[in-house]
């Protein structure tokens, strides 16, 4: 089973030097433990371009769509047994990154 671990942004400035060291580490376990899909940070929402294209014709519009204090900062996509096994490796990613996550499974 595959599940999304969505790493929450919630406090100011981005992960520190001891923190980026922490992930690459468990990244790292993950990849060796067969855990691995993918992982990524992202850019925050004032680098976002947003979509519509529901009414016919394409708008496009630049910048943040909602003003939020929480926002996707990045994520995993892991390979876990259940979600008890998603559950504890998504608690040690958010301790190594020190930031809140989400986890949901892919349907």
């Amino acid at each position: 089973m595959r599940y999304l671990v969505s790493v929450i942004f919630d406090r100011p400035g981005l992960a520190t030097p001891d923190e980026m060291a922490a992930i690459d580490v468990f990244n790292e376990r993950l990849q060796e433990e067969g855990h691995w899909v993918f992982a990524g940070g992202l850019g925050g929402p004032d680098t976002a371009t947003v979509i519509d294209n529901r009414g016919g014709g394409a708008l496009v519009t630049d910048g943040p769509f909602v003003e939020t204090k929480e926002f996707l900062a990045g994520f995993w996509i892991i390979e876990a047994a259940d979600l008890d096994v998603a559950l504890k490796l998504a608690a040690e990613g958010s301790r190594v990154c020190n930031r809140k996550v989400e986890v949901r499974p892919f349907l």
